[in-house]
C-alpha cells in the first residue's frame, strides 16, 4: 500500500505500519472551540482520514483569538462547517463528518459512541460532558479529555494524568470527579488540565447573549432551536491561544501515540 506524500515526514517518524494504523482510525471530536479544532487540525494532519466533528455553535468574533476556524470573515457562519472545509483542503481524501449538534444527554441514541476508535471531549457543559465521558467509556471507545484551558497563561504547566489524579488548580477537575462518582462512575481516563491558578484579571464587559453581545443572532437553517451557551455561563474567563491550542495538541499527541503505540515493530534484520 503507498503512502501519500502528504504523510510522508509522519512515515520517517512512525513507520509504514503505524502510519497506515493511523489512517484506519476513526475519532469523533466533540466541540470546536479553541481547543478541539486545533486538535482536529492536528489529527488530520498527522493522517488520520476517517474524522467526525461535532458543534452547534457559529462563529462569534470573540473566537477569534484562539479559535482555529473563527475569522472576521466568517462570523455569524457554523463552527462546524467552516472547520470542515479548512481540514478538507489539507486532505481532499479525508472523510470528514461535519455534524451541527449539540450533544445532549437526553438523546443517548444520537451517536453511536462505539463506532469510533477514540473520542476527544472538548465540550464545556458539565452536564454534557460528564454523560460524553460515561457513554463513551462504556462503549468500549478511549476516550480522552480537555478540562479548564480558559483562564491560564502558563502552557508549561499542562499536564496529563488520569481523571482520579488530577490535581492542582484545575475548578473543573474537582467538579468533574464529583459528578462522575455521582453517577456511579468506576472507569478511567487521560485528562488535560493545568496546574496554574486561574487568571481573572478583568471582569467581562460584553453582555454575551444579550442584545449588546458582539456574536449575531443566529436561526439555524433546520429550524431546530440554537443553543447559545456563552448566555448560559455565570462568568466567562478570557482564554489564550497559546494555552487553548496546546491541551488540543497534547489532545492529539494522546491519540497518535496511543494508536502508534499498539503496532508491533518487526526487528531488523
Amino acid at each position: 500500500m503507498s503512502v501519500n506524500p502528504i504523510y510522508q515526514r509522519m512515515q520517517l517518524l512512525t513507520g509504514t505500519a503505524a502510519l497506515h494504523r493511523l489512517n484506519e482510525t476513526r475519532v469523533a471530536v466533540f466541540g470546536l472551540g479553541g481547543v478541539g479544532s486545533w486538535a482536529a487540525e492536528a489529527l488530520v494532519r498527522s493522517g488520520i482520514l476517517d474524522i467526525t466533528l461535532v458543534d452547534n455553535d457559529v462563529v462569534c468574533i470573540t473566537n477569534v483569538n484562539r479559535q482555529l476556524q473563527a475569522t472576521t470573515k466568517n462570523v455569524g457562519k457554523s463552527k462546524v462547517t467552516e472547520l470542515a472545509e479548512r481540514l478538507q483542503t489539507l486532505n481532499p481524501r479525508c472523510k470528514i463528518t461535519p455534524i451541527q449538534k449539540v450533544y445532549d444527554p437526553n438523546k443517548p441514541g444520537e451517536f453511536e459512541l462505539g463506532s469510533y476508535d477514540y473520542v476527544l471531549d472538548c465540550i464545556d457543559s458539565i452536564s454534557c460532558k460528564v454523560d460524553l465521558i460515561s457513554r463513551s467509556v462504556a462503549a468500549g471507545t478511549r476516550l480522552y479529555s480537555s478540562l479548564g484551558a480558559s483562564g491560564k497563561l502558563d502552557p508549561t504547566q499542562i499536564r496529563v494524568a488520569s481523571i482520579w489524579e488530577t490535581q492542582g488548580h484545575c475548578p473543573l477537575a474537582r467538579i468533574i470527579r464529583r459528578r462522575l462518582r455521582a453517577v456511579h462512575f468506576g472507569g478511567d481516563f487521560q485528562a488535560v488540565y493545568s496546574n496554574e491558578p486561574v487568571i481573572m484579571a478583568e471582569q467581562t464587559s460584553v453582555a454575551c447573549g444579550t442584545h449588546k453581545c458582539h456574536c449575531p443572532a443566529y436561526v439555524p437553517d433546520d429550524g431546530s432551536e440554537h443553543k447559545d451557551w456563552c448566555a448560559t455561563k455565570n462568568v466567562i474567563h478570557g482564554s489564550a491561544v497559546h494555552v487553548t491550542a496546546t491541551f488540543g495538541m497534547f489532545l492529539s499527541g494522546l491519540v497518535i501515540q496511543d494508536v502508534v503505540s499498539r503496532v508491533e515493530v518487526l526487528p531488523t534484520l
